[in-house]
């Protein structure tokens, strides 16, 4: 009986798990995960914090998954390195466990800079369970709160903190929101629907100190300029967890380098998630996305590869939505084209009155990224036309259109039963 041991307890772990279940019923898996909750989904963190939704509801799999899976799974247990050569890992308590096939799916965590007073109570990640309910438990005593950062993670704790009636001022070192996701005509949307549900926003600014003996007191910025707070929430990205990693023979870069089955350097070890580099469709490299939907894919492939399959993981690509106090908007792929970059062609709709912004960059005929903001229905159309690199002259004069959907591209999909979104 082979011994499958998973390192994380997340997305691609669990859709890894599934998939070696399903392919090896008799095998041995074992999965470790440092925090000391079962699997939930992190993406769901922030409407927690929002109060949203409840906990019960944030839970990836019901209780008696691993009973039922006969997975043995080990909480609060921090692995500390990797010896690929004696195909065995050893964890911070010095508990040594042998593996036939390793499952690297560490994932991510947030990006602290290096701002005087960063390690002082009162400042977080939002990235796991802990930090929302650490950030919920001083809430009923905090008036102000500030965010470091106008991405994906530093909105949505915005939005959850001003949902439970804080404060909130957001510091972004760029002059717009979302600058890793949205061109800035997109981003003025989105901003203007959060300024006008009363969150503040400071742009071209970064923090210079974080002020307090002991608790936060006040937050100056780079100009010299301060303000009162009290909370502090770090939203600057994250980076793969590969410390594990760093002193063995597996290759990474940002994250740990696979081939199109998922597979590390070693035949041994597989990666999958937030700390896996893998294709990218529209980039036509290796990188990082690190999403959920992504992270799931991921860890199907791998863990039906791990149990003896063939899998050929195709690629990723970089997508993200969001919604904030009724605006939806999605990005996929390609989201802006850099300055004197040739070849690209951008159609357009911009509609400030009906808060309605619609934008598809194709590249010879061949749709590479799209942004959708206020009506987002076809977003799943357009990842078909980008994922499965349809022409799109034959109809590209009725992208923008309201009408345009799925039967104008019907006759054109490899798989019509597959749905991406």
């Amino acid at each position: 009986m082979k011994q499958y041991v998973i390192i994380g307890n997340s997305a691609a772990g669990i859709s890894a798990a599934e998939a070696i279940r399903k392919n090896d019923v008799a095998a041995k898996i074992l999965i470790f995960s440092d925090e000391d909750y079962p699997a939930y989904c992190r993406c769901l963190i922030s409407y927690y914090l929002a109060g949203d939704v409840k906990e019960e509801k944030i839970l990836y799999r019901p209780e008696d998954f691993y009973r039922e899976n006969n997975i043995e799974l080990f909480l609060n247990k921090k692995v500390a390195r990797i010896d690929p050569k004696k195909s065995r890992i050893t964890l911070e308590d010095k508990t040594q466990v042998s593996y036939d096939t390793l499952l690297i799916a560490t994932g991510a965590s947030p990006k602290l800079p290096e701002t005087k007073g960063i390690k002082k109570r009162g400042v977080f990640g939002l990235r796991t369970i802990k930090d929302a309910k650490e950030i919920s438990g001083l809430l009923p005593i905090t008036k102000a709160a500030c965010v470091l950062g106008g991405g994906l993670v530093g909105l949505k704790a915005a939005y959850a903190l001003k949902k439970r009636n804080v404060g909130v001022k957001v510091v972004i070192k760029s002059r717009q929101v979302l600058s890793q996701m949205l061109d800035s005509e997109a981003a003025g949307f989105v901003q203007k629907r959060l300024e006008e549900n009363g969150i503040e926003f400071i742009l071209g600014e970064d923090v210079a100190e974080i002020i307090g003996n002991g608790d936060i007191k006040a937050i100056k910025l780079g100009s010299g300029k301060a303000f009162e707070t009290s909370l502090v929430v770090v939203g600057k990205g994250v980076t793969p967890n590969m410390d594990p990693i760093k002193e063995t023979e597996i290759k990474f870069n940002e994250g740990i380098i696979t081939n199109n089955l998922l597979q590390a350097n070693i035949a041994n070890i597989y990666a999958a998630g937030d700390c896996a580099e893998s294709f990218d469709l529209t980039l036509g490299g290796l990188c990082v996305n690190a999403l959920w939907p992504v992270a799931v894919e991921q860890g199907r492939v791998a863990g039906a590869n791990i149990a003896g399959g063939n899998l050929n993981y195709a690629g990723s690509l970089g997508m993200n939505s969001i919604e904030f106090f009724g605006l939806p908007a999605v990005s996929l792929g390609i989201y802006k084209v850099k300055d004197g970059e040739a070849g690209f062609e951008e159609l357009k709709l911009h509609d400030t009155k009906a808060n309605l912004y619609k934008k598809i960059i194709l590249k010879d005929n061949f749709a590479v990224g799209a942004i959708l903001v206020g009506d987002i229905k076809n977003s799943g159309v357009l990842l078909r036309l980008i994922r499965e690199r349809i022409e799109v002259s034959s109809f590209k004069d009725k992208l923008l259109r309201e009408n345009f959907g799925y039967p104008d591209i019907m006759a054109l999909v490899k798989d019509k039963e597959h749905l991406y979104v």
